[in-house]
């Protein structure tokens, strides 16, 4: 017989609490391929930064393009006030050939053209580049431009390139053709330097990808959140102003180059354009509480203010007015830049808040807490005051349980699921301290990175299982636990936006650039496709629903345990099968209920709404699949997505056929 449930809705008891959409919220990180995922830039290494790796003399990505004998490519130092390196070409007129340089990218059609920004000089008898965008497998050209260098000295140059149609497998091409009067001697002729090539599609929007935009858009995020471990070595005065002028500079937490072209001005830009309120962590590793200070004042001080003078001098006269702030990323973790102990931690705390605040007194405040509830203690204990919200980050994994790839799956699985039973406990430990203070009563909970995590995640091999609807329904019962804990946790940043770290919650192609420490060498296949996780679907759903107040619910099922073969901090032996939360919007006249199908059996629910409506029709929302390790790729995009049904509300009852390790919303309006 197929399970049967029941879950029984009382709208009358009405937390007092309103649900926050700020945790709904995401993040994004300059961590392994996030950025260079995110952002439009089909180009790599676009101001030769990088020394010499494939091709003697090139910088980075950039490959030859000359039919000459006597070509030579060189690196030489950047132009004034300019970083990374110059790249050289110098060509030789008893070649009689073309010569410059190339790389191998994929474009998109683009009828009003990818905007082309040049950056160079030339000697004399050099009157013009060409540019072009080429199928490399047809040599068919896709696009080109002439544009005519008219001084020896540097110059920014730019010109549309337009693109008659989509492809994976192009080649941008910038190079003096063949056809070009050559010059008669060798002595200080036929040089062309470059300092900066980058191209940008019509339609990206602040440097984003519009498909990234369009889809962060329907995320309906309510806060972003702009950290991560690298932010604890970032300097963020390296990434504003002119971007031939910033810096080119290490990320000393993930390898590579930072990526200078999504510094505060983009980011606020990016969060402005999605609605969305921005939070900035702030470098306690490296940096200093005046540079965080000035941070402060760049982004929300009056432009006769030294910082804010220089944010209207970059072309943003208003204010940003950027209320959240955090101090602290994983401090505590010897990964982190900075690290060190709660007592040292909490000294530090006190003198960034101090120097934040004195810039810009309404200011709130995270500060960096840890699921060891001694951090917690020891920082309360000396900074409390200086504190509105402590952060948690919350991952996942069934690593706790001392499982491993070769434990039964239906074991992972059950493991997996039992996420918000060890969120329920971390909450549980802290409200208990917070209780235990009236110095603590006014602090609130921010959990600003959480997400599933299967091991190993760093040497992923096979399916990837963050991106299976096992995560999904896992993340989805994880959100449930935020909104019934709704009084105290008002900030949720999910783990990543775009790639990155657990491979984000929109895909850019099909390349994990996450398999090893780093950004992996080479490019996707797939580069141009744009999609969305299981648990995009999941975020999307839930954000996007009219929300006010968490109310009663009693559910009536079966069971599961966790058979944990490691030392377990919880009795995991008796967690019901579904995962319920009842709201209601304001006006309460819209009842929601968030429902997950934790088990592996499809099961019928009776919800009975106790005189909410006695009759009409209620909507169905679900992100299903056929098996819990079903996923979305560039090949099958859309093999998880929501669905949605209408259903008959007879009785003040609705029944509900939900099927395994799935997510479910109910929504009944009257």
């Amino acid at each position: 017989m197929q399970a049967r449930a029941k879950i029984r809705v009382n709208t009358n008891q009405v937390s007092k609490d309103r649900i926050n959409p700020y945790i709904f919220g995401h993040f994004v990180e300059d961590i392994r391929d996030h950025m260079d995922a995110m952002l439009a830039y089909p180009l790599a290494d676009m101001d030769f930064e990088s020394a010499d790796v494939t091709c003697r003399g090139l910088s980075g990505r950039w490959r030859p393009y000359t039919n000459g004998k006597s070509t030579l490519y060189t690196l030489e130092p950047a132009a004034a006030h300019h970083s990374g390196h110059s790249q050289q070409v110098r060509i030789y007129s008893d070649d009689e050939a073309y010569a410059g340089l190339s790389q191998a990218i994929a474009v998109k059609q683009d009828p009003d053209g990818y905007y082309l920004a040049l950056y160079a000089r030339a000697s004399i008898e050099i009157k013009y580049v060409v540019a072009e965008i080429v199928d490399r497998k047809s040599e068919e050209v896709l696009g080109s431009t002439r544009i005519d260098v008219v001084s020896h000295n540097w110059k920014h140059y730019e010109s549309r390139l337009t693109v008659s149609r989509s492809c994976e497998h192009a080649e941008f091409r910038l190079y003096v053709p063949m056809e070009h009067e050559r010059w008669l001697d060798h002595v200080s002729t036929g040089m062309l330097w470059l300092d900066h090539i980058s191209l940008l599609p019509s339609d990206s929007v602040g440097n984003v990808r519009k498909e990234v935009m369009d889809m962060t858009r329907d995320l309906n995020a309510g806060m972003m959140r702009l950290a991560g471990n690298y932010i604890s070595a970032y300097h963020w005065q390296q990434a504003i102003g002119p971007v031939y002028e910033r810096p080119s500079v290490i990320n000393e937490a993930w390898g590579g180059w930072t990526n200078k072209y999504f510094g505060t001005d983009e980011f606020i830009r990016f969060c402005r354009e999605l609605n969305v309120e921005p939070l900035i962590c702030v470098n306690d590793g490296s940096g200093t509480p005046e540079e965080a200070a000035e941070w402060v004042e760049y982004c929300n001080g009056d432009a006769d203010t030294p910082m804010g003078k220089l944010r209207a001098a970059n072309g943003y006269a208003e204010p940003y007015g950027v209320k959240y702030w955090e101090i602290g990323n994983e401090v505590w973790g010897a990964w982190q830049v900075g690290h060190c102990s709660a007592e040292q931690f909490a000294e530090r705390y006190t003198q960034f808040a101090q120097s934040m605040k004195a810039k810009d007194p309404g200011i709130r405040l995270l500060a960096c807490g840890n699921e060891k509830m001694d951090w917690n203690k020891t920082l309360l204990e000396r900074a409390a005051e200086q504190i509105d919200y402590l952060t948690l980050h919350l991952y996942h994994g069934y690593n706790r349980f001392g499982m491993n790839a070769h434990t039964p799956k239906e074991e992972r699985y059950k493991a997996i699921l039992s996420y918000p039973e060890w969120t329920r406990e971390a909450v549980r430990q802290l409200r208990e301290m917070f209780g235990s203070s009236a110095r603590y009563g006014h602090l609130k909970l921010a959990i600003t990175e959480y997400n599933t995590m299967y091991y190993p995640n760093t040497i992923r091999k096979g399916l990837p299982n963050e991106h299976t609807l096992e995560a999904a329904a896992a993340n989805a019962a994880n959100l449930n636990e935020y909104i019934r804990n709704s009084d105290l946790i008002e900030i949720g940043s999910f783990s990543d936006l775009v790639n990155g770290w657990l491979g984000g919650c929109i895909r850019v192609g099909d390349f994990y650039a996450d398999q090893f420490r780093g950004k992996s060498a080479g490019r996707s296949e797939n580069s141009l496709t744009v999609y969305g996780t299981p648990s995009y679907y999941v975020m999307k759903m839930y954000a996007n629903r009219d929300l006010g107040y968490v109310v009663e619910s009693h559910t009536d099922c079966g069971s599961f345990q966790v058979s944990s073969l490691a030392p377990a901090a919880l009795q995991l032996d008796n967690l019901p099968n579904l995962d319920v939360v009842a709201c209601t919007n304001v006006r309460g006249d819209t009842l929601t209920i968030f429902m997950v199908n934790r088990s592996l059996e499809d099961m019928l629910i009776d919800v009975q709404l106790d005189g909410f409506a006695e009759s009409g029709t209620a909507r169905l929302l679900e992100v299903t699949a056929d098996d819990y390790e079903c996923f979305n790729s560039v090949n099958h995009p859309d093999a998880v997505v929501c669905g949605a049904h209408e259903l008959s509300v007879m009785k003040s009852q609705v029944t509900c056929q939900l099927r395994a390790s799935s997510v479910y919303v109910l929504e009944i309006i009257r």
